[in-house]
């Protein structure tokens, strides 16, 4: 599997809290068969969660050094979580933000709950600009529990889908799980990420992958796990 959303970054959001913290982490999705992690901190206007790009670079190359020497098979991109905002552009031109693994791709999330406005014109102008727009965990937003069209729209608009691994345990409510299978079902999923936090066990997540081979033939997991992250990678 490649993770294409993890909070392993120290100390700059509710991820990861120390550098100790970070290797636990990786070293707990490595043993879950993860060969590849996009760091994904969140970024937040107006909040605490502002890290810049400056800042991650240093934090990724320092958690990179903390796991040289245990000999992991795993490769360290950076990336963003950002949360919809009207100026992303202007973030990205000022350093602030990262595209996901320095490519074409941007991780953005809505509100969990209620609607930002003009979330879809803010979407299709990044397209227009040539980003290849990725919403987070789209399964956990209530306006899409409430009305499935709204996935249905964004879809056809060009947005690409990253669901959390652990949806399919039913680990965010039944809610997001119910509008998973459907993604499922239709073929709107681009990916999966851990979104990890904080360690659960290597067999946490190895058993939210059995779970989600029950939705998916071979052909499909390997496009959803492998081929569609390492686009991100590969830009």
């Amino acid at each position: 599997m490649i993770d294409i959303h993890a909070h392993v970054l120290p100390g700059i959001d509710d991820g990861a809290r120390t550098l100790t913290d970070s290797a636990d982490l990786v070293r707990e999705l490595v043993a879950s068969g993860v060969t590849a992690i996009v760091a994904t901190p969140h970024f937040v206007p107006e909040t605490n969660y502002v890290s810049p790009k400056k800042e991650n670079t240093k934090l990724l190359k320092e958690l990179k050094r903390a796991i040289s020497n245990e000999g992991l098979d795993v490769e360290l991109y950076l990336g963003n979580e950002i949360y919809i905002d009207r100026n992303i552009e202007g973030l990205m031109k000022h350093g602030k933000i990262s595209m996901m693994a320095g490519g074409d791709y941007l991780l953005v999330e809505l509100p969990l709950s209620g609607e930002f406005p003009n979330y879809r014109d803010i979407m299709l102008d990044l397209m227009e600009a040539g980003r290849r727009v990725i919403l987070a965990h789209p399964e956990r937003y209530e306006i899409a529990q409430k009305d499935f069209g709204v996935l249905e729209e964004l879809h056809k608009m060009g947005v690409l889908f990253q669901c959390n691994l652990c949806s399919v345990t039913g680990k965010y409510g039944r809610g997001a799980k119910k509008v998973l299978k459907k993604l499922l079902e239709q073929k709107m999923v681009f990916g999966f990420g851990s979104d990890i936090h904080h360690c659960h066990g290597a067999d946490y997540w190895l058993a939210a992958q059995r779970k989600l081979a029950k939705y998916c033939d071979e052909n499909e997991l390997k496009r959803l796990l492998l081929t569609n992250p390492r686009k991100i990678i590969e830009g």
